[in-house]
């Protein structure tokens, strides 16, 4: 069992406050669709805002969540979505399945030893399927906010790289988003020390500079982001 560091009550008091980021959410949502297959499983579902988002798109969908107070919570907010099977799941673990896809946001940051849960996510997809992720970039980025919720590393494309790789996946895809993202962050959090809850800020970037970011990034894929986002396949 890898041990997820930081306040479990800071790290739910995110996530409440970035529930409201829906624009936010949404686009994340999008990047991951073209790569989950039939039957995807999500390691790390925290409050269910992305299984909700993903599990129309299938017709099956595994939800699972490491901490057990936070794993009683979505099971009681998933009851009414029969598609949505919702478990447990530690990592590393020694569990074989046979997913479509795995896919993670935000939560490989969170364990030490990152490359023997890549090898577990592995493990549960069938060979050629894909494993998605997003997590946190940039080390200058780290800040109190990171640390207060368990974060014990912020990635590069190369350090996603070398860690993909380790763990034995074929990368597909990988690159920045939310590129300024990345700067609000910063001096949100390592600046004027804020924590990123609900409240005006949170609104008024998903509305008004989330929108425009993300147009211009489809055309253009920044050299940096607040976020990498890696597609890996299983090897056949």
């Amino acid at each position: 069992m890898v041990e997820i560091t930081g306040d479990q009550r800071v790290q739910s008091e995110v996530l409440e406050g970035l529930a409201t980021a829906v624009n936010h959410r949404r686009w994340f949502v999008e990047l991951a669709i073209p790569y989950l297959g039939d039957n995807p499983i999500e390691i790390g579902s925290g409050l269910g805002d992305y299984a909700l988002e993903w599990a129309p798109h299938f017709e099956r969908f595994t939800a699972t969540e490491a901490d057990p107070d936070r794993l009683v919570a979505l099971k009681e907010r998933l009851a009414d979505h029969p598609k949505i099977e919702v478990r447990q799941m530690l990592l590393p673990h020694s569990e074989r399945g046979d997913y479509s896809a795995a896919v993670s946001y935000n939560v490989l940051e969170h364990i030490e030893d990152h490359v023997d849960a890549l090898r577990s996510m592995r493990d549960l997809v069938r060979p050629g399927g894909a494993i998605v992720l997003i997590v946190p970039a940039f080390q200058f980025a780290m800040s109190p906010a990171d640390i207060a919720t368990g974060h014990v590393r912020r990635y590069t494309k190369k350090t996603m790289a070398a860690a993909l790789t380790e763990a034995g996946l074929q990368i597909e895809k990988l690159h920045y988003a939310n590129a300024l993202g990345l700067i609000g962050y910063f001096m949100a959090t390592s600046v004027f020390r804020l924590m990123p809850k609900e409240g005006p800020m949170v609104k008024i970037y998903d509305s008004l500079v989330l929108p425009v970011t993300k147009a211009a990034e489809q055309v253009v894929r920044p050299p940096f982001g607040q976020s990498v986002f890696a597609v890996a396949r299983v090897p056949d």
